[in-house]
């Protein structure tokens, strides 16, 4: 397992972005301008890509100087473990509290980070759902369909995708709930759903291409935001659906002090991850399909979003702490799965 984690590390993209005030590319003048490195996971691209522009021109309305932003995508876990080992990164926005706490551990982020922003620095919320191809032909419902026979799926790795962990956390969140908390029961569910995936990609968005581009696949286990942006660009071509029980996921933000210290950005990035809260900012979270924080803007979108989706939250796992050692640490249940 150790072996396949680290062939999947080196493996994995890293997608890089410059967005400048206006113009979405960096100009010829980019040396004269406040530089911003946003670490983020894989399907924050098109999200950052424009608030990036919003940003920089509240920033320059506000202050007057121009800001370059370049972000940074992959594998939540990836991506975390990028920056422990030296990525540069001025504010990290990634899929799960652990892989913040783990830069945080590194002694790169200040401890209380989780409390540095509203809503335990959890600035929009998505969920896990499926996509199928249009029609459903395999007839895929809930979580239980993912086990039968002939299901291909395709879902990325929990030990390095964020995503992934949530994926896993709301299928064994189901389980329990079917069998009134028998874990023998639900490991052996969740054996039989993961020998039914096809591929186990590094990242979420190397999962929806695999499905979506690639044709791999009868079912993709994905962030809800991933799932609404694939239907918006190939109408008429795949399906959304809820499954009975699923999980509130809550991507998380802070700012990589030591290295904002270092940069001379402290300011710029603190400012960065607060305007994520502002109507602006939660709104184009909302078109671009994620959850917004603000209760009231979520409203906007009720007729986007199924609010009144069973969700279980990772308190009910006991914190991400002790989630991730649970099911996620080398040697831990995931592994155990895997290896049979």
């Amino acid at each position: 397992m150790k072996k396949l984690v680290c062939m999947l590390f080196m493996i994995a993209t890293t997608a890089l972005l410059v967005a400048g005030c206006g113009n979405g590319s960096a100009s010829s003048d980019d040396n004269s301008k406040t530089e911003l490195l946003n670490v983020s996971y894989d399907p924050t691209r098109e999200f950052y890509s424009q608030y990036n522009e919003l940003f920089c021109a509240h920033w320059k309305n506000e202050t007057g100087e121009d800001v370059v932003v370049t972000q940074s995508h992959g594998g939540s876990g990836s991506q975390a473990r990028s920056v422990i080992e030296g990525n540069e990164a001025d504010v990290v926005t990634l899929a799960l509290a652990h892989d913040v706490a783990a830069i945080e551990e590194a002694g790169l982020i200040d401890n209380g980070w989780s409390k540095e922003f509203d809503l335990d620095s959890s600035p929009y919320t998505s969920t896990i759902v499926f996509l199928v191809r249009a029609g459903n032909e395999k007839n895929i419902r809930d979580w239980d369909d993912l086990v039968k026979d002939g299901i291909e799926i395709i879902t990325p790795n929990p030990k390095t995708s964020g995503g992934a962990c949530w994926n896993f956390l709301a299928a064994w969140a189901y389980r329990q709930e079917q069998n009134g908390g028998d874990e023998k029961d639900t490991v052996k569910f969740m054996e039989k759903l993961y020998r039914n995936v096809l591929v186990l990609d590094s990242g979420a968005r190397g999962a929806t291409n695999t499905f979506v581009e690639n044709g791999q696949g009868d079912v993709l286990i994905a962030w809800e935001n991933e799932a609404y942006l694939a239907m918006r660009e190939h109408p008429g071509e795949f399906e959304i659906v809820a499954p009975s029980v699923s999980i509130l996921a809550q991507p998380s933000v802070a700012v990589v002090d030591e290295n904002a210290r270092a940069h001379g950005t402290g300011e710029l990035a603190k400012a960065y991850l607060e305007y994520l809260y502002s109507d602006e900012a939660q709104r184009l979270a909302g078109e671009n399909f994620y959850r917004p924080s603000n209760e009231e803007v979520l409203r906007e979108f009720s007729d986007q979003f199924d609010l009144e989706m069973n969700l279980v939250t990772i308190e009910d796992f006991g914190g991400w702490d002790k989630a991730y050692e649970t099911y996620f640490a080398d040697g831990a249940v995931f592994d155990q799965i895997y290896a049979q």
